[in-house]
């Protein structure tokens, strides 16, 4: 790769951080794929990993470790904290109402449901946010521990006499 290039690549991906930056970064990209901002978690991570200068590589692949057979468990999960937390009573057989708007594929019965679902938005924003919060804060953690015992490892490997 040219010189040009690899700078430019650098400067662009901003890989070359501190463990505790990189593990900030990780953590923004997972709150970001756990917010409530479902659809608009990559344009708003990568927006915010520019505007803080942390390594895009880790806000992605924290943004895509909230992958599609985890949703549906995660949101719901999340909601009904929501809806716990703000007292908000949950319509009975909302799930069996949503599989079949959605086998069904009908966009009425989908926006029917979609307006039965509405007094749970608080609900919906307020347990995915809490969640987000939570898995970032562990996220930060855990990939901090990993990401200096990669360096001690690493800088053992450096110091020991090459074997013959």
């Amino acid at each position: 790769m040219k010189p040009r290039t690899r700078r430019w690549l650098d400067q662009l991906l901003h890989t070359h951080d501190t463990p505790e930056r990189t593990a900030a970064a990780y953590a923004v990209g997972i709150f970001f794929g756990f917010s409530p901002f479902l659809g608009l978690h990559t344009v708003l991570g990568v927006a915010c990993a520019f505007a803080l200068n942390l390594n895009r590589v880790a806000v992605l692949l924290g943004i895509y470790s909230n992958l599609p057979w985890i949703l549906p468990a995660y949101y719901t999960l999340a909601t009904v904290l929501g809806a716990t937390i703000l007292r908000v009573q949950v319509p009975p057989g909302v799930l069996s109402q949503l599989s079949s708007a959605v086998a069904a594929g009908s966009w009425t019965e989908f926006l029917e449901l979609a307006r039965s679902l509405t007094p749970l938005a608080w609900a919906y924003f307020l347990g995915s946010t809490i969640g987000a919060v939570v898995l970032a804060a562990i996220a930060y953690r855990v990939s901090l521990t990993m990401i200096l015992a990669h360096r001690r490892r690493a800088a053992a490997k450096q110091q020991l006499p090459p074997s013959q």
